[in-house]
């Protein structure tokens, strides 16, 4: 009985001393899989806009105001189809909580300048100061 499990004096009670780990592992992986395949499924939907292309365009942070113009002058504000009235009160509920709101206003090349001047202006006059324009970064 040297190095034996047995504490109660019967030979034929054992005690099990190891942990069969395969089954954790099969739930692991099969919730890997499950996790990669919806996270292909939980993108962002977007707004398809052909963006004009600039090579001297850099990446910006994430912000929580997005505003986009379709090619048929459809204004969205975070990917929702809006007005000029929900952007300028979005921008009145979202300012006092993050004074350093930034907005990434991206148009169609075919929008005409004065409309994203109207945005621009917009989005001034409502109070955010710091904007930038959404390019698609060209070679």
């Amino acid at each position: 009985m040297a190095g034996g499990a047995n504490f109660g004096g019967d030979d034929e009670m054992q005690t099990i001393v190891g942990i069969n780990v395969t089954p954790l592992v099969d739930i692991t992986l099969v919730l890997l899989i499950i996790f990669m395949v919806t996270a292909s499924y939980i993108v962002s939907p977007a707004i398809k806009v052909d963006l004009p292309k600039a090579a001297s365009g850099s990446e910006q942070t994430k912000t929580t105001l997005s505003i986009t113009i379709s090619k048929d002058n459809a204004v969205y504000l975070n990917g929702e189809r809006s007005s000029d009235a929900r952007i300028v009160d979005y921008i009145h509920g979202e300012l006092p909580k993050n004074p350093d709101l930034q907005a990434i206003i991206a148009a169609d090349k075919v929008v005409s300048h004065g409309d994203v001047i109207h945005i621009i202006d917009l989005v001034k006059r409502s109070g955010v100061h710091r904007f930038a324009l959404n390019v698609d970064p060209g070679k």
